[in-house]
C-alpha cells in the first residue's frame, strides 16, 4: 500500500506531497531523533510530533515513506523547504501516534 492510499484511509492531510506512490512497509512511533535514526526501517510511516529540519534529515537517513505529524503538531517553515528539496512526504493528523499506528497496523 502506498502513502497516498494510507493518507486517504487514515484521513491524513499532505503538508508536502513529494512521492505519494512510495510504498509503506511498516510504521514507527518516536520523537527521540537518535533513536528513530537507529530503529526506523526503510518504508516505515513515521508517527511523531517533531516538525523540524532535523526530523526531515532523520527521515531521509532512515528512508521513511513519510513523516506523519500527530496531534496537529506544527511543521517549521525551514523543515517544509528541506522536505521539498529532499523529496520527503509529510502529512498531518489531529490523532495521536498510538491511534494512528494501530489503524496503520490494521491496514498492513
Amino acid at each position: 500500500m502506498n502513502i497516498k492510499e494510507i493518507s486517504e484511509k487514515l484521513g491524513l492531510e499532505f503538508l508536502n506531497e513529494a512521492e505519494p506512490s512510495k510504498e509503506v512497509k511498516g510504521g514507527y512511533c518516536g520523537d527521540l531523533l537518535s533513536f528513530v535514526m537507529s530503529h526506523a526501517k526503510c518504508g516505515d510511516c513515521w508517527f511523531t510530533v517533531m516538525g523540524n529540519v532535523n526530523a526531515v534529515a532523520v527521515a531521509v537517513l532512515s528512508d521513511c515513506a513519510a513523516i506523519v505529524l500527530c496531534e496537529n503538531s506544527p511543521l517549521d517553515k525551514d523543515a517544509l523547504e528541506k522536505a521539498k528539496e529532499q523529496g520527503v512526504n509529510i502529512l498531518s493528523s489531529a490523532e495521536d501516534a498510538f491511534s494512528l499506528s494501530a489503524k496503520l497496523s490494521g491496514l498492513l
